[in-house]
């Protein structure tokens, strides 16, 4: 899932600061299994505002709400509701969801309510890990389904470089050297030979240097 963390809320006043009514809206999908912008946060962010808005002498109307998700046009198409009611949409959905809105509400002011930071996991309670870099041209099965590129620092390709050691990664002790779990993994698997596939170097055309990326399944056409 796209994992993200809100913004400092004196950031996003600053950004409402010339606005009267703003719309909080926010997102039932990724941002809310982690916590950032469910109907629960929706509801915090609003008083929040209210706050800081005060606190800097000006009155704001806020109204809260939730879209399924804000990356697909059919769920946006409930803003319609709305309509009157806003002068401007600060969005707790991740980057995609401001992007969805503004593509398809020319006329309509968003504001991010949100930093996106990546695409991971939930590893613990409270915590999430980064897990995928979406580059476009996966190797999971030469490396026992765990990602040098997304998890190790150096996204290196064939091995942990010489700042391993005993398991961790030279960036941090609590950081473990992701080619010493895939070793361990494939070990485990007995598929150890696989370690000895020397990958090429990395095609990263696939990986957005030529511009955003699209997929187009000819199947789901009408």
């Amino acid at each position: 899932m796209i994992v993200a963390n809100r913004k400092p809320v004196s950031e996003i006043v600053d950004m409402i600061k010339d606005q009267k009514r703003v719309l909080v809206l926010g997102c039932k999908g990724c941002v809310s299994v982690c916590s950032a912008g469910g109907e629960r946060e929706v509801e915090i962010l609003a008083s929040l505002l209210k706050l800081g808005c005060q606190k800097e002498g000006k009155k704001i109307q806020v109204t809260e709400a939730s879209l399924v998700r804000q990356c697909d046009k059919e769920y946006i198409d409930a803003l319609d509701e709305f309509d009157g009611e806003y002068d401007a949409i600060v969005s707790m959905a991740c980057g995609v969801g401001v992007n969805f809105i503004a593509n398809l509400r020319p006329m309509t002011k968003i504001y991010p309510a949100l930093n996106t930071l990546f695409m991971g996991g939930s590893t613990e309670q409270g915590a999430w890990t980064e897990q995928c870099a979406g580059c476009g041209n996966c190797i999971l099965h030469l490396t026992g389904g765990l990602c040098p590129v997304a998890r190790c620092a150096k996204s290196l390709m064939n091995g942990p470089c010489g700042g391993s050691v005993g398991g961790t990664c030279e960036i941090h002790p609590d950081v473990p050297c992701i080619w010493q779990s895939i070793h361990d993994r494939l070990e485990r698997l007995d598929r150890k030979s696989d370690m000895l596939t020397i990958a090429p170097i990395r095609d990263w055309s696939s990986a957005g240097h030529g511009g955003p990326r699209k997929v187009q399944r000819d199947d789901l056409t009408v």
